[in-house]
Formats: structure tokens, C-alpha cells, sequence
């Protein structure tokens, strides 16, 4: 069995990105090229063995939610999708992301969406100041919890 979770965004961002930070969350969603500088997400730890069974721990960047197609484990489509919006009342951008993670990705990721959630428009926001982002489930289940970012964290399923 394997620990996979169906990860759905559904959020509206506010105006106020600036162009590399557009740029860094099209490679996340894996819709553009790898930016020269990564300002979102900085570390993207990877652990290898070095040809004397060292381990060392080398720096892979990789987009966070880029996947597209069939999915694997949770069924249907991996897909992101992120539209400038005509009418901005919302938000100025429409993000939309169906992934599947392992919960050795959730910390790379917890950073993404805390940084996503900071940018949310007002409609995600409760009157607590927790951000509603979308929906996680395990793979297996048919129940899916809220994926919400309180005081800056995700909260993970446990």
C-alpha cells in the first residue's frame, strides 16, 4: 500500500505577484521553464549514496505540483491549471490543481501552499485567519478533509 494523497487546489490569488514570482509558480504547476532563481521554495532536499556508502544530501529542485496526466494511485488526471481572471473581484488569478503526494513531499509543498495562501484572495479567508486551499484525501478513502493553512502551516492529515 502506498501512503499517496490526492492533493485539489481550487483558490483565487490577489494582484499582487510579481513577474519571477509568476514565473516560479508556472514551474511549480509545470507550466513554464525552471527559473534561474528559486524565491518561493528554496531547498528541495534529496538524499543520495555516494560511491562509498556515504549518504549526502544534494539539492534537486523539482516543481511541486506539476504532474499532468493519468494518476496513478488516487484515479483521473493530475492537471494544474493557473488563468488571469477578467473580472478581479475574486482575485486577479484562478489556480486549479489536482495532484497526488507522498508525505515525504509535504514539507517542500507545506511551503508552496503557506506562501499561496498568503497571496489568497479574500474569499479563502476565515474569520480566524485560517486559508481554505482545497481538499486532501488519502488515496483509498472516498472522504476528503479541508486542506487549510493556519498561523502560516499547513495542517496535514494525521
Amino acid at each position: 500500500m502506498a501512503d499517496i494523497f490526492e492533493l485539489t487546489l481550487t483558490l483565487d490569488l490577489r494582484d499582487e505577484l510579481s513577474e519571477a514570482e509568476l514565473a516560479e509558480l508556472r514551474w511549480h504547476l509545470g507550466l513554464g521553464p525552471e527559473p534561474e532563481t528559486l524565491s518561493i521554495v528554496t531547498g528541495f532536499p534529496f538524499v543520495v549514496e555516494d560511491d562509498h556508502g556515504n549518504l549526502l544530501v544534494e539539492d534537486r529542485p523539482e516543481p511541486l505540483l506539476g504532474r499532468q496526466g493519468e494518476a496513478l494511485k488516487a484515479g483521473g488526471a493530475l492537471v494544474s491549471v493557473l488563468l488571469r481572471r477578467k473580472d478581479t473581484g475574486l482575485g486577479a488569478w484562478a489556480l486549479a490543481s489536482r495532484q497526488e503526494i507522498h508525505p515525504d513531499q509535504f514539507e517542500e509543498t507545506g511551503a508552496l501552499l503557506s506562501w499561496l495562501a498568503a497571496g489568497a484572495g479574500d474569499a479563502h479567508r476565515l474569520a480566524d485567519g485560517t486559508v481554505r486551499l482545497g481538499w486532501i484525501r488519502f488515496h483509498e478513502s472516498c472522504q476528503a478533509e479541508s486542506l487549510v493553512v493556519r498561523d502560516g502551516e499547513v495542517v496535514w492529515p494525521s
